[in-house]
């Protein structure tokens, strides 16, 4: 009797191919068996048809192209999810993507839900009314940097992108509180919004968002020097059990009402970013510490020049999930910031430390910490003139032994915090 084990081309004893046996949906079914990229892309391999199926599979695509190759990617990449067209800062001379290329892509990639369109600098708003026109499932686009785009473009993308859930768009300055109330009208299920450098954005703009979109979770409006406590208090209680991370660095019309609102309303705050913020009390600090005390892991609040011993403290005592902490430039904190420490019941979860040009701050408040920072990964003193690698040495603490210290600068910095 004839054996019927299949091996190569074939079943062995028999000239019926492989390919006569398993139907498209069974291959298919094989294929998402396949773990890594790799193995996938060895798959396609095979023969014509194989690579047919693998490449209908695919779901997630990194590409530079124009709209010539773009139309036979899309011809190809039938069910493609996720596009990468992202330009590196090194590439920043190059214009990247253009309005003709979009064109194709909305065309072409009709099941597209994550569009990278990062630093791409030659598309206009006619690029992006083919956005919205022609990628309705879209729910999360990129396009910071994109420095051409104005409130008519993301109108577009807003009225035809109803789906969306994820909008950068750092460093595009010419965008106004028309964006914001575009969005609240059409897209309710908005959970991140970067906002970075849209210095145009007003207390009316953060109102709007506010009133139609109820699900933010993160939101970045870090340098937005225009906005103020009216407006990000809206958003606080508006996201009241949303809000995880919310970032206001150099927003300097930022005073205690955000801090009180956040303290009363989002319990559930993970990610805080009020350097530069100077008009923040120590009494508000100490508020926000009591009551997201069991939810806050990254507190950035350099030149923050209110903040005391106290309320740093109070910080270091309620926030037992802190993992990165930034009082840099807090010229009036001391060593008896850290002093409760020495409980020996009080181990820190800080992994990120940076009291960079704090000069009242010696070795031996670093001590105290290095005692109760087990996992401490990163700790930045520059320019605090009592602490040096000598004198740390001298002491003979004991960090551990994957923490990097920068004292002037030689070390990268972490990127949690910015």
């Amino acid at each position: 009797m004839a054996s019927n084990s299949i091996h190569g081309n074939g079943v062995s004893g028999s000239k019926l191919c492989i390919n006569d046996v398993l139907r498209d949906d069974e291959l298919r079914s094989v294929l998402g068996r396949v773990e890594t990229e790799k193995d996938k892309e060895t798959f396609g391999l095979v023969c014509k048809r194989w690579l047919r199926l693998q490449s209908t599979e695919r779901k997630k695509l990194a590409a530079r192209a124009g709209p010539h190759m773009l139309r036979k990617m899309a011809d190809r990449f039938t069910r493609l999810v996720e596009l990468d067209l992202a330009q590196s800062v090194s590439r920043s001379f190059y214009p990247g993507v253009t309005d003709s290329d979009l064109a194709v892509i909305a065309n072409g990639f009709t099941c597209l839900k994550i569009l990278n369109l990062y630093n791409c600098k030659g598309i206009t708003d006619a690029g992006m009314k083919a956005i919205g026109e022609g990628l309705s499932l879209l729910e999360s686009l990129d396009v910071s940097y994109c420095r051409k785009l104005t409130d008519k473009g993301f109108s577009a993308v807003a009225k035809g992108c109803s789906d969306l859930r994820i909008l950068h768009m750092a460093g595009c300055r010419f965008v106004t509180d028309g964006v914001l109330e575009a969005l609240s009208k059409n897209c309710r299920s908005l959970e991140e919004l970067g906002l970075q450098g849209c210095t145009s954005i007003t207390d009316n703009g953060l109102i709007y968002l506010a009133s139609g979109c109820h699900r933010i979770r993160f939101l970045d409006i870090n340098k937005c020097s225009n906005v103020s406590d009216v407006g990000v208090s809206s958003i606080s209680k508006a996201c009241s059990s949303s809000l995880k991370t919310l970032k206001l660095l150099d927003c300097y019309k930022i005073g205690d009402e955000t801090i009180l609102s956040l303290a009363e309303c989002c319990r559930n705050l993970e990610t805080l970013i009020v350097g530069g913020c100077r008009d923040v009390s120590a009494d508000a600090i100490k508020s926000l510490a009591t009551a997201c005390g069991s939810s806050l892991k990254n507190l950035r609040m350099d030149w923050c020049l209110n903040i005391s011993d106290s309320s740093l403290r109070c910080v270091l005592s309620q926030c037992r999930n802190l993992e990165a902490l930034d009082i840099g430039c807090c010229e009036e904190l001391t060593d008896a910031s850290f002093q409760f420490t020495s409980n020996e019941e009080s181990a820190l979860s800080l992994k990120i430390l940076k009291v960079g040009n704090c000069p009242k701050i010696t070795v031996t408040g670093i001590g105290i910490i290095a005692g109760k920072c087990s996992s401490l990964q990163y700790l930045d003193v520059r320019s605090c003139p009592y602490i040096t690698k000598a004198g740390l040495d001298g002491a003979g603490f004991h960090f551990p032994e994957s923490c990097k210290i920068n004292f002037d600068g030689s070390i990268s910095e972490p990127a949690v915090l910015l």
